[in-house]
């Protein structure tokens, strides 16, 4: 009887153990096509258009700040964000997750 829970517990944990091993490995190949593709896009926009790119980046860093200011300021009392001000939070929140998530595990990728 020992054995057999000795052998199910030594097969859970191999189990485990090649199930993350398995996960890492997707996370990582994600994190390095995402950088890939957002270094391409990048790259494409700014032989397309400099200054364009330039503007771009700057009016995205306007949104992405306005979208910080939103999510970490003090909600006013029976006020909700609505409109531009729901999108730029939700903006700034997927680009602080990417960021997040690029830095565990891109960071950790050999295509730097």
């Amino acid at each position: 009887m020992g054995v057999r829970r000795a052998a199910k517990g030594i097969g859970d944990f191999l189990m485990e153990s090649v199930g993350e091993a398995v996960a890492e490995v997707i996370l990582g190949l994600l994190a390095c096509a995402l950088l890939f593709c957002l270094g391409l896009i990048a790259y494409l926009s700014w032989s397309f258009s400099p200054r364009l790119t330039v503007a771009g980046a700057g009016v995205l860093s306007l949104f992405l700040a306005y979208g910080a200011w939103g999510a970490f300021r003090e909600p006013s009392k029976g006020r909700h964000r609505r409109g531009v001000a729901a999108v730029a939070t939700g903006g700034f929140t997927l680009a602080a997750a990417t960021a997040v998530f690029l830095l565990f595990y891109a960071s950790d990728c050999n295509c730097l």
